[in-house]
């Protein structure tokens, strides 16, 4: 969802999303909720942190404790780590509409960070 985000805020960004233990496809709750606001990640890949170990990065972002606590040292040079901590939506226990609550609450979350660190970051701004 970071990644869907980040891209819409501004489209000329290169933006990689890959994780410690990558589900075989991105979750279609993650994919209906985002959806739902206009934004399509059905075509997002799911990609192991590891193929990305050795490349020159401005920013590594982790999104959850347990990638902080597992995410592999990056060799290659990066100039800020980050680390936004969210729950995983995924583990959401309950009726269906209970879990779409749940990836819902996640994905506004993430928006609203993403949103701050785009702006104080990464936005260009105009003279």
């Amino acid at each position: 969802m970071a990644e869907g985000f980040l891209k819409s805020f501004d489209d000329k960004l290169e933006v990689f999303s890959a994780g410690t233990e990558p589900a075989k496809r991105v979750n279609p709750y993650a994919i209906m909720v985002m959806e739902e606001i206009g934004i399509d990640i059905s075509r997002n890949q799911t990609n192991d942190v590891s193929e990305y170990l050795n490349d020159a990065w401005d920013y590594v972002i982790t999104v959850c404790d347990d990638a902080k606590e597992t995410c592999p040292t990056f060799s290659g040079k990066v100039k800020f780590r980050l680390h936004m901590e969210f729950e995983d939506p995924a583990e959401a226990q309950g009726t269906e509409e209970e879990k779409i609550k749940e990836f819902r609450r996640i994905r506004d979350k993430i928006k609203e960070e993403f949103y701050n660190f785009y702006s104080n970051n990464l936005k260009i701004r105009k003279i």
